[in-house]
């Protein structure tokens, strides 16, 4: 699923400035097309990860959970790539705004003050210089909650997910949060994990749900696209409300996709979607410099249409590249997202016989994350 969802906010995080906005409808149904991508269905990345981390966090029980080991493990699984990524990513915009490149599409990080500049380099109170890793800074609080959390939802599960969906979907103040939906995401695995949920149970279903979950990202869609980009209040919840459903709905759309032999294939990538999720942004905010030197407003649908294709072809051969030269700087890259030597055809075999056949919850957690 993660590598899925993260091609997907590829599709997010593309570049436009006022004069190439969808929703200015200059362009019709390619204008729907990019509002449907990138303000619908493909929103849905971000609590649908948070799950999947929840879940996994805590698919050994509550009693069995380490908070000092998670803490020294998320650390160098997701702290020290945050770190890395983004501090580059904000040295490389310094040196380029310092040569006069890059104003206008970047935070100003050369006239920034002390407090900017932290919150460019730390998202301490907005998001980091590398835009798509405030999930990152977010999963991280979520993980310093985790033993509330989790005694929160054991106990209280009904009130406690409530709440946080009522934040979530809300137009209430983040607080801490940046992305008020990763709480409710992480909560959600944390529930469908302590409270042993089978999480297969709706795969029989599942061309049921994802057409259900299809039909509302176009009506949303639909709806974004004519009243955008300031949306009114109504629309802004249905748009979270989307959003969070669509964790059922990405899951049984992934239920029918690892059936494929290209769903197998993708369950094998090591450390290819965190690759792609941490480099994206930088990459893409490159393309927009040279198009916008080089190209007209009128032909930006080929940019949009081209750019996360190109970019996801170059991240794969970075990936692979650096897997190869350096496996020590990528294992560092990518917080030491490496499956065993000759697990992955296993568990994408015990993925498709599950979804072909159906398992009971006797199976463990570690077989039912495989998807």
């Amino acid at each position: 699923m993660r590598i899925l969802l993260i091609s997907g906010i590829v599709f997010v995080h593309v570049p436009y400035d006022p004069q190439t906005s969808p929703f200015l409808g200059a362009n019709g149904f390619v204008d729907w097309i990019r509002v449907f991508l990138g303000d619908s269905i493909f929103r849905v990345g971000v609590p649908c990860l948070s799950a999947i981390s929840g879940y996994l966090l805590f698919r050994r029980g509550l009693d069995a959970f380490d908070y000092g080991k998670t803490i020294r493990a998320k650390a160098r699984t997701v702290l020290l790539p945050f770190l890395i990524w983004n501090l580059a990513f904000l040295a490389s915009v310094y040196i380029a705004q310092g040569q006069g490149i890059g104003f206008g599409y970047l935070p100003d990080a050369v006239n920034a003050t002390p407090r900017e500049l932290a919150t460019l380099a730390f998202a301490s109170e907005a998001q980091p210089i590398n835009v798509p890793l405030y999930f990152l800074r977010d999963l991280l609080l979520c993980i310093l909650l985790a033993p509330a959390l989790g005694l929160l939802i054991m106990r209280y599960p009904l009130a406690t997910l409530t709440v946080f969906f009522i934040y979530a979907v809300l137009p209430i103040p983040n607080g801490i949060f940046l992305k008020k939906s990763i709480l409710f995401g992480f909560s959600c695995g944390i529930y469908a994990s302590l409270h042993k949920i089978d999480i297969r149970m709706l795969d029989p279903y599942a061309e049921k749900i994802s057409a259900l979950f299809l039909t509302a990202a176009v009506l949303l869609a639909t709806a974004l696209y004519w009243t955008g980009p300031d949306f009114p209040a109504l629309i802004d919840i249905l748009r979270n409300l989307t959003a969070i459903c669509g964790i059922v709905g990405s899951w049984a759309i992934s239920a029918i996709l690892v059936r494929s032999h290209l769903g197998m294939r993708l369950s094998q990538a090591e450390g290819l979607s965190f690759w792609i999720f941490c480099a994206h942004y930088p990459l893409l905010v490159t393309f927009w410099m040279f198009w916008n030197r080089a190209a007209e407003p009128e032909l930006y649908p080929l940019f949009y249409f081209s750019t996360p294709i190109l970019a996801l072809l170059i991240l794969i051969a970075s990936h692979k590249a650096a897997k190869r030269v350096t496996p020590r700087l990528h294992a560092v890259l990518t917080g030491s997202r490496t499956s065993r030597r000759g697990s992955a055809p296993k568990s994408s075999a015990m993925q498709s016989g599950a979804n072909q056949k159906g398992w009971s919850k006797t199976h463990s957690a570690e077989e039912k994350a495989t998807r």
